[in-house]
């Protein structure tokens, strides 16, 4: 009798290209093409891999990018299907396993009933598809750039121009 192989860890990702940058605590994806800002020396540079990660229940300083979903009546799920699983069945199955890596780098497994889907998704920026520990958790891109990853306009606020992210920064400090 054979088994089934349990397939490869796949987790969602994106390609992009572009210039991490640091405002305070606020960690910025500049496209190419915007140029460095100017005052600001570049946290890194080059293609990144862009991934996503779901939040954890309870604890929201903790997010998994999952890699593979184990459902608790056998099936396996990778990529975009464990992703739509998660988000769009998960409460038909909340038994179900997530496992990944966490926003920290840590291999972790756990039960989808533990995630936080209400909560907003984080964009974690990687140096390459190899990795398991992000460079940073992005809070916008600035780009004006129309071949941008349509989930990571989804997932995260895009603006023209560093002055644009800036002054809506200080109009949410207002409010």
């Amino acid at each position: 009798m054979g088994r089934n192989r349990i397939p490869e860890r796949e987790p969602l990702g994106d390609s992009v290209e572009g210039v991490l940058i640091r405002e305070g605590e606020a960690a910025l994806l500049v496209s190419p093409a915007e140029g460095l800002p100017e005052g600001f020396a570049p946290a890194a540079v080059g293609n990144f891999v862009v991934r996503y990660a779901v939040p954890y229940l309870g604890k929201p300083q903790y997010a998994i990018v999952p890699g593979l979903v184990a459902l608790d009546y056998g099936d396996i799920l990778t990529g975009e299907k464990a992703w739509n699983f998660i988000y769009k069945r998960s409460n038909l199955h909340p038994r179900a396993d997530v496992f990944g890596y966490r926003n920290d780098g840590s291999d972790e497994m756990i039960s989808v009933k533990w995630l936080d889907l209400v909560l907003p998704v984080e964009v974690l920026l990687y140096q390459d598809a190899g990795a398991t520990l992000p460079l940073a958790k992005l809070d916008a891109i600035i780009s004006n750039r129309d071949d941008l990853p349509p989930r990571l306009l989804e997932y995260l606020p895009r603006y023209e121009t560093l002055e644009g992210w800036r002054t809506r920064q200080t109009i949410e400090g207002e409010t």
